[in-house]
């Protein structure tokens, strides 16, 4: 696969999977259509879809956007769907910590 010109790498792919996956999720729990999403952003729905869909990565920039949209850390963005284990524990982690400050 290429993005703007440059071989992506397996790892690289499932990295962008792994970050549509969690702002889709996001986006969701918050009640969130993607135009409605689109709009809050100021992109069109088909950026999103590309981003949800994991074939564009948004950059630093619309991470921190989205992680102020969806009151959350970027790197719930980037970890939150990824199979690696640490990746999980930390997840778990910050669930119960959210479940102990309720």
């Amino acid at each position: 696969m290429t993005y703007r010109g440059i071989v992506v790498s397996d790892k690289h792919q499932q990295l962008m999977r792994t970050i549509g996956q969690s702002i889709a999720k996001y986006r969701q729990a918050a009640g969130l259509t993607q135009s409605q999403l689109a709009e809050i952003l100021g992109i069109g729905n088909d950026a999103v879809s590309r981003m949800e869909r994991g074939t564009t990565i948004p950059t630093i920039l619309r991470l921190l956007e989205l992680a102020d949209i969806f009151h959350c850390e970027i790197a719930d963005l980037v970890t939150d769907a990824s199979n690696r284990p640490l990746d999980q524990a930390r997840h778990l982690e910050r669930l119960l910590t959210n479940l102990e400050h309720s």
